[in-house]
């Protein structure tokens, strides 16, 4: 998750979690099956970000997870996603779960 309500900065710092994943073929090619095309994957599109990295506020972040949930996931993964990789997150932790509390 991105803890951002700017679309421009929650997409790039999504995509840069993303570029090293899709560069491995069962990601990307799970990706396929999934029904994204290789140019989402290329590019790192929007389409794909938004399907699969929940982004903005609290409430964006705990609707995305809530779908999961509706679909039937008992067990939701969270990663707190930052524009420095090396950083802990733990104020956007903190956010996240108090949001679920």
């Amino acid at each position: 998750v991105v803890l951002s309500t700017d679309p421009a900065e929650a997409r790039t710092i999504a995509a840069d979690f993303l570029r090293g994943y899709l560069a491995l073929p069962n990601y990307a090619n799970n990706l396929l099956r999934s029904g994204f095309t290789e140019e989402d994957i290329s590019s790192i599109s929007d389409r794909l970000i938004d399907a699969i990295i929940a982004w903005g506020d609290e409430d964006a972040i705990l609707r995305r997870i809530d779908e999961h949930r509706a679909a039937g996931a008992d067990h939701v993964c969270v990663q707190v996603l930052t524009g420095d990789p090396r950083e802990f997150p733990k104020e956007q932790w903190r956010r996240i779960a108090a949001a679920l509390h």
